[in-house]
């Protein structure tokens, strides 16, 4: 599929390995934004999903996007400017170490769907495997990065498996970056927990309780907490 077509805007994702998928809708949909963030950082953007997503969740000035790989890069900026917040929309061609050495400007909200292998992405060379789980994004250098960049009262959000979420947080807190909010997804009532939604902040809140979310009770029988936190996006919710 070429395109997926959104009710506010379009992605087109023929360039690029990166495909629309839920986690990004998840993030893009999830990340808070009662702060009314005005610069906005979206770190391994892919097609633009989630900066698209944010620009259309908030009046942001700024938007900006860090993407490495050539052709992501390529297809964001095209997804960008086609898009009603082309004005508002900035994608960077470069690795995050290159962003990070110059930063000109802090972050209100700071969003990362990084990248990571699933647990049945397996080949026969456990080291290669193990290299390229680790090389596409570790997640020390992302907390790094958002630690340097996120404004004092901004918001770091991500998503990532659920069975990385202790060792994330415990990262996030040797940078003084404290959870706000966790939300872990369930694909169905029945099925493992597969996916952490979190949000961190520079402050510690005294008592934090997880919530969960559910995506469907059947194939395409969506959950009333999946539509409502979706149906601003997807075309048939």
């Amino acid at each position: 599929m070429f395109q997926f077509k959104f009710k506010q805007f379009t992605i087109h994702q023929d360039q690029t390995a990166m495909k629309v998928g839920t986690d990004g809708v998840l993030l893009g949909a999830w990340a808070p934004i009662d702060h009314h963030p005005n610069a906005i950082l979206d770190i391994g953007t892919g097609t633009g999903l989630i900066a698209l997503m944010l620009a259309q969740r908030t009046s942001a000035e700024q938007i900006d996007a860090l993407e490495i790989d050539e052709n992501a890069y390529e297809q964001a900026v095209d997804n960008f400017e086609n898009s009603p917040w082309g004005d508002r929309l900035f994608c960077f061609h470069a690795g995050l170490d290159e962003f990070v050495d110059e930063p000109e400007d802090d972050y209100d909200l700071i969003v990362s769907n990084p990248p990571f292998y699933a647990e049945d992405y397996k080949t026969e060379n456990e080291q290669r495997d193990l290299a390229r789980f680790q090389d596409a994004l570790p997640f020390e250098d992302l907390i790094e990065a958002a630690d340097l960049l996120l404004s004092e009262n901004g918001i770091f959000a991500v998503i990532i498996p659920f069975k990385e979420e202790a060792k994330f947080i415990d990262l996030c807190a040797e940078a003084e970056l404290f959870p706000v909010k966790v939300t872990r997804v369930k694909g169905t009532p029945t099925s493992e927990t597969k996916r952490s939604l979190l949000a961190f902040k520079r402050y510690e809140l005294p008592a934090l309780t997880a919530d969960e979310l559910i995506i469907e009770t059947a194939r395409h029988q969506y959950t009333p907490e999946y539509i409502a936190l979706t149906k601003d996006f997807y075309l048939k919710m």
